[in-house]
């Protein structure tokens, strides 16, 4: 009685849990007025106290899935008694039934017999006195016999019915037990899975918005400025010592052309076709006919002379320093990705970023650009694998390395985009680099809508850093992040739920830490382009965690925006 008095406790505590927890609005941006990082403490908080609620229930379910597994096989076993008993009772009842019938005749005879003998007859006849008295014993003992049988069985009788009875009412009362406990564990069940689905959404949504808190955007250079700060790189000085950086390889999508590679790449001699060769693959460049106009969210353009003319993804300026076989490449690009994305100009593409950028502006002043598109009229990118056209994706800066990926039953390659064509090279002759990219190898410490929350640069002191390496070592034990947010600098105000740093430090202590101090920090990278792990030399001694963790950690604990766009990054000690 008091494991489900408890019980019901715990799913009154879900239910209230269930009903009033606020749901986090979707939508886009800007719709809503909390930030990112308020729907993100606000997430975290949700988790965390739903994560307690559900934990003791899972307690009790399993402590009453094992109970019923027993009741059941005991009440299995006690219908299977019931079934026997219930088959002898029936035969007994026949048994009994036979005997009643005898018993009857029995009483018959016995009446009878009192009738036809009297004890005063042995005194008229002496010569018949000796066979009538032993008669009379015989008699006497039959009626004995009679009386004894009767008396037995109705003995027998009442007691088997009492029996049936008691086993009806016993069958009844488990029947009744087995319902109760199959429908309370069925009822905790359900209400479980739907906590753990609420918890799911909750965490998806989380997730979507850290990504979007990390801007992993596919802009290109011709719509955005530069991005050129110097706090930014690697050489700035914050003015302290030790200090620690995050510094990240690319920002983008890295699939695809890398626009600041193909600068490199025209800038060494490379043509258009070995630009395009080099990000898809196996592929031709083939000229076709592409006449008519292209359905657009401003309205329907003619493709060749209005529509390509207008895309502002790469600066026209390139053509004059050496790029101009990077501008042809991304005007046959820009022409495949459109004809792709329509269906050959059967639909409608968007003008921004999600899809391409195409600006007025670049229509009215459109410079080298122009040329670029008319000297490649019609030209598109074919795979040699299918023969047919495929999504010919592009980006800014990769860092050096480009993503696989698969469009149209087309493969791209996985490429270290350097001269020397390999890693062995890397990062120092990457094309990127040697086209002065500011995006190749960066700090980034503010949002894209130029927000920094209060930091001037993305370097972090010996106590910030080392209360990061204590919030990835706890998650590595635990795999718990719910109490891992930022709790200085926060972009919109801080999660309640989050740790202070004296609290990580008392959680983790017996995990490996609390690490006060950092010696050392390097990084491994893998032949796939992402940085595999982190290793860190402390006063506690050496740790390695795998990067994709790091990288996913100090996201959410690293104050301000400071964050790893890329998977492939790097962490400097000054």
């Amino acid at each position: 009685m008091v494991e489900l008095f408890v019980l019901k406790i715990f799913l009154f505590t879900l239910s209230i849990l269930l009903v009033f927890l606020p749901l986090v609005k979707g939508g886009p941006r800007g719709i809503y007025a909390k930030s990112l990082d308020e729907e993100i403490a606000e997430l975290s908080s949700q988790i965390s106290s739903l994560e307690k609620s559900i934990a003791p229930l899972k307690k009790e379910s399993t402590d009453l899935s094992s109970k019923i597994s027993s009741a059941k096989a005991t009440i299995v076993k006690i219908e299977n008694q019931v079934s026997d008993l219930g088959l002898r009772l029936i035969d007994k009842e026949a048994d009994l039934e036979v005997q009643q019938t005898l018993l009857g005749e029995r009483v018959r005879r016995y009446y009878i017999n009192t009738k036809k003998f009297s004890p005063f007859s042995v005194f008229f006849t002496s010569s018949e006195g000796s066979d009538l008295l032993r008669q009379y014993s015989w008699y006497q003992s039959i009626i004995n016999q009679d009386r004894s049988t009767i008396l037995s069985y109705s003995n027998e009788i009442t007691h088997l019915n009492q029996n049936k009875q008691s086993l009806e009412s016993e069958k009844t009362k488990l029947s009744a037990f087995k319902k109760s406990i199959e429908t309370r564990f069925g009822f905790l069940a359900g209400e479980i899975k739907k906590a753990e689905t609420y918890k799911a959404e909750l965490t998806k949504k989380q997730q979507n918005l850290i990504a979007e808190k990390t801007a992993m955007f596919n802009t290109s250079v011709g719509d955005v400025s530069s991005g050129d700060d110097p706090a930014s790189r690697s050489d700035y000085n914050p003015g302290f010592s030790p200090a620690f950086a995050v510094f990240s390889f690319g920002a983008p999508h890295q699939k695809g052309m890398s626009q600041y590679g193909a600068y490199g790449r025209s800038k060494a001699g490379q043509s258009a076709e070995q630009i395009l060769k080099a990000y898809y693959g196996d592929i031709k460049v083939e000229k076709v006919d592409v006449g008519g106009s292209i359905k657009t969210t401003v309205g329907t353009l003619p493709f060749e002379e209005n529509y390509l003319i207008g895309i502002a993804e790469m600066p026209a300026s390139w053509g004059d320093k050496g790029g101009y076989e990077a501008l042809k490449a991304q005007a046959i690009a820009a022409r495949t990705y459109a004809l792709n994305s329509t269906n050959n100009l059967s639909g409608t593409i968007c003008v921004t970023e999600a899809c391409q950028v195409y600006s007025q502006s670049r229509l009215n002043s459109p410079g080298r650009w122009k040329q670029a598109v008319e000297d490649t009229r019609g030209m598109v990118v074919k795979s040699n694998q299918t023969g047919k056209i495929f999504s010919t994706m592009y980006a800014s800066t990769s860092g050096g390395v480009t993503y696989s990926y698969s469009t149209a039953g087309h493969s791209t390659p996985q490429l270290w985009d350097t001269t020397c064509g390999n890693q062995s090279c890397w990062p120092n002759d990457a094309y990127e680099r040697q086209a002065g990219s500011s995006w190749y190898y960066k700090g980034w410490y503010k949002t894209r809508s130029n927000v920094s929350a209060g930091r001037s640069h993305p370097w972090l002191n010996n106590e910030e850093f080392s209360d990061i390496v204590n919030a990835v070592l706890y998650f590595s034990k635990t795999n718990d992040q719910s109490h891992l947010s930022q709790i200085q600098n926060c972009l919109g105000s801080c999660d309640s739920s989050a740790w202070s740093r004296d609290e990580l430090r008392r959680q983790v202590g017996d995990k490996g830490g609390p690490v006060s101090s950092v010696n050392s920090v390097n990084v491994d990278y893998s032949t796939s382009g992402v940085t595999k792990s982190v290793r860190i030399s402390t006063d506690k001694g050496d740790f390695t965690f795998d990067g994709s963790t790091f990288k996913n950690i100090f996201t959410l604990r690293a104050p301000g925006a400071l964050t790893a766009k890329s998977s492939l990054f790097n962490i400097e000690k000054k």
